[in-house]
């Protein structure tokens, strides 16, 4: 490829290697150069441009970067269409990605102008998620680099969860609240459903092996593929009751402990060829821990070895424990908490359902569950706290469909007003300390927990990011994540809008987080919800 600047009159069929500002408005770099082009901007006096010219052998930067995208597609990815020299791979389906990261390091050696980006490896991704994207850095690369590159075939690929049945088994001690066990099952089964697991029974007996033993045995027996034990005390060794008990079932202990933290605890067991996982006290907590990663895996199928678990260890260190209760001292693990930014969620759930002619939406139900608790145990789940529900219409069988849920009920009475009423209800029930707010919209049921962190993550209002926009392939969506600072003009908007005109005045201060479909995707009539599997749960 030849590049570098050349006389106007002679850039007839190059590519604009810059943007060049005309009267007629902008020629954005990357442009093919034709004689059109070449009369606006000799018309707004410009002589001379850098242009790129691609020479036998080489190949456009956006065939190339489609090119490799599909070379390195596995099962479950979905390529799209190329732009700027970039294609983007997404996750077909919700699952686990699995990478092979010698291929992947072998194409981003074959030549500079060849890159390739991935999640992390067996990242839990949703449907419709960015996984990886190819960049080609010029407007060209040769194509001998390209072919070494597509030659290291299928390398990215996504294994879907399965919906399996679960089994849950939680011993007792004094110490422990009985709200504790509750709080633990409802978390449990947050974390199954973006995989369409269910549990299928729980069994709470006495800390003692055999009590163990006799509880994996009857759920066994009820069908249940996958096996989680919460013990009441901490797991010191593998005579301790929960492996123990894994044992006097039948079953053997495979590994005890892992290199990530907070998870250090976790047992990995079998009954045959089912899979047993002995929970460290931090699986109490929403917050992402070892557990996840080993649960996710084994929900997509995947086999996880004591090899795979003791290679946690780089990039296991996941948050700072400021506290945490010594093994010994027995008793209900306490949750950890992490030092830094206090981060609310404000649901808003008073709107009048308009739209579907007559049933109030959020009582209808998804897979059993109404589409307001879906959202809601979307926000308890994630990394925010505390969450605020604001409710209007019908808020009496809204509060009722969020019994149980650790979320704060905030009434907006002038729900009629618009969506700019329940933002203010919702804003006015925060604590005075909260550094920010994610403000989510209780109609998307595909915002799960791990989106909601996403967003969360990518606050920093420090470094400039004091609101976090969701986005889908580059269109803005919900939720919004707003620093306090922003509290008063949010809370100043009128009318049944949100804070979109606020995003566009301070636009310096915004950073987006690709999120895929499930940022766009709403429910607002009747033939959305049937379109996303629900059915009316209110009239």
């Amino acid at each position: 490829m030849k590049f570098g600047p050349v006389p106007l009159a002679e850039a007839s069929g190059g590519i604009l290697a810059h943007s060049v500002r005309h009267e007629g408005g902008m020629l954005r770099k990357g442009t093919w150069l034709g004689l059109a082009e070449i009369a606006a901007l000799g018309a707004s006096g410009t002589t001379e441009v850098t242009v790129a010219r691609l020479e036998a052998g080489d190949v456009h930067e956006d065939e190339a970067a489609e090119r490799l995208a599909r070379a390195v597609a596995g099962e479950g990815i979905r390529v799209d269409p190329p732009f700027t020299g970039r294609s983007n791979l997404h996750a077909e389906a919700a699952g686990v990605l699995v990478v092979d990261r010698g291929a992947i390091d072998r194409i981003n050696r074959t030549d500079p102008a060849i890159t390739i980006a991935t999640l992390p490896e067996y990242a839990s991704v949703e449907a419709g998620r960015m996984v990886a994207t190819v960049k080609i850095i010029p407007f060209a690369v040769a194509d001998e680099s390209l072919a070494r590159a597509a030659a290291v075939g299928r390398s990215i690929r996504v294994a879907p969860f399965r919906p399996m049945k679960v089994g849950l088994v939680a011993t007792m001690l004094p110490s422990l609240k009985q709200s504790v066990l509750d709080k633990t099952r409802r978390l449990l089964e947050a974390r199954l459903a973006p995989a369409g697991a269910r549990l299928i029974g729980e069994e709470r007996v006495g800390h003692t092996a055999e009590a163990v033993a006799q509880a994996l045995a009857r759920l066994r027996k009820a069908g249940a593929e996958l096996f989680i034990v919460f013990g009441a005390s901490a797991v010191v060794d593998t005579a301790d009751v929960v492996p123990a008990g894994i044992v006097a079932a039948g079953g053997e202990v495979r590994h005890l402990g892992m290199p990530v933290d907070p998870g250090n605890l976790l047992v990995l067991g079998a009954l045959g060829d089912l899979p047993v996982i002995g929970a460290p006290g931090c699986a109490r907590s929403p917050k992402e821990n070892g557990f996840d990663w080993v649960l996710n895996r084994l929900l997509a199928g995947l086999a996880v070895t004591p090899g795979d678990i003791s290679g946690l260890g780089v990039g296991g260190l996941l948050m700072e424990i400021v506290s945490r209760p010594q093994p010994r001292e027995g008793g209900a693990p306490v949750e950890e908490t992490t030092p830094g930014r206090k981060v609310a969620a404000i649901v808003l759930a008073a709107g009048r359902s308009s739209r579907m002619a007559g049933p109030q939406k959020l009582l209808a139900t998804i897979g059993g569950k109404p589409l307001v608790r879906i959202a809601a145990e979307a926000a308890v789940m994630s990394n925010a706290s505390p969450v605020i529900v604001v409710t209007g219409d019908r808020a009496e069988e809204v509060g009722h469909a969020l019994a149980g849920l650790p979320v704060r009920l905030a009434h907006n009475p002038a729900y009629a007003g618009g969506l700019s009423t329940s933002l203010r209800a919702g804003l006015a029930a925060l604590p005075k300390d909260a550094d920010g707010a994610v403000v989510l919209l209780a109609d998307m049921p595909g915002i799960d927990a791990g989106m909601i962190d996403r967003v969360i993550a990518a606050f920093d209002p420090a470094g400039g990011a004091g609101i976090v926009v969701s986005t889908v392939a580059g269109r803005r969506g919900n939720p919004v994540l707003w620093s306090s600072r922003y509290f008063p003009e949010l809370a100043a908007v009128e009318g049944d809008v949100g804070g979109r005109s606020l995003i566009a005045a301070h636009a310096d201060a915004v950073a987006e987080v690709e999120l895929g479909e499930a940022a766009a995707r709403d429910i607002d009539t009747a033939a959305d919800l049937a379109a996303a599997g629900g059915v009316v749960g209110g009239t």
